[in-house]
């Protein structure tokens, strides 16, 4: 079975297990962008108690989150974890948007592609996954987020080798499938849902999981 086939398999199984998953789950799209900096080490529950923090204090808007104190953004996002590395990642992303965007995140969102991402990554604290989620999930942009259960379930199934990056792991997904942000959306949520309740790092549950003996 060619790798196109399999992946559009492991979609289709996936979804018919799981549904739609509807995400990211936020009011706005600068919401997300603030999301993905928080989820970094961390559960979503705990981003989600910072971001009602954020929300409840009006500051979910460029302007009002640019112009807080590094310490302040700490206290206020505690609740996410490594509070005080994450404000200073905010802060920093904050600049670089506030430097080459004018202060409008909706210009960065819809830049070019390989222009908005190289610009996300030479922020200090931004990686490629955040950097992806951001596209995605803010910029609504065709790019595929690859995180810790996309390398545990397409290893276990044989899709990559040990050495496989970011990068081509990505390109494993972006090169077999329509280039379509609805479809990398969907296709990564379900995969971390699968990642979850079935292909556990320590005990998978392989014979329960909707992928058993793709």
């Amino acid at each position: 079975m060619t790798t196109r086939r399999r992946l559009q398999d492991i979609y289709d199984r996936l979804f018919e297990h799981f549904g739609p998953q509807r995400w990211w789950p936020a009011e706005s799209a600068f919401e997300v962008m603030v999301g993905a900096v928080l989820t970094q080490n961390t559960n979503w529950r705990n981003v989600t108690v910072a971001i009602d923090r954020l929300r409840e204090g009006d500051f979910l808007r460029f302007e009002r989150l640019a112009a807080l104190a590094e310490a302040e953004l700490a206290e206020m996002i505690r609740p996410s974890g490594y509070f005080n590395v994450k404000a200073r990642r905010l802060l920093n992303l904050l600049r670089m948007i506030g430097e080459l965007y004018d202060g409008e995140p909706e210009r960065m969102l819809t830049d070019e592609i390989e222009t908005a991402r190289a610009r996300l990554l030479a922020v200090t604290g931004i990686g490629e996954e955040t950097a992806d989620s951001i596209l995605l999930y803010a910029g609504n942009q065709p790019v595929f987020v690859v995180d810790a259960y996309t390398y545990r379930i397409c290893s276990r199934h044989q899709l990559i080798d040990e050495e496989c990056d970011y990068r081509r792991l990505q390109e494993v997904f972006m090169d077999n499938l329509p280039r379509d942000a609805a479809l990398f959306n969907e296709y990564h949520a379900l995969l971390v849902m699968a990642g979850k309740h079935y292909c556990k790092k320590k005990t998978p549950l392989c014979e329960r999981c909707p992928l058993w003996e793709v």
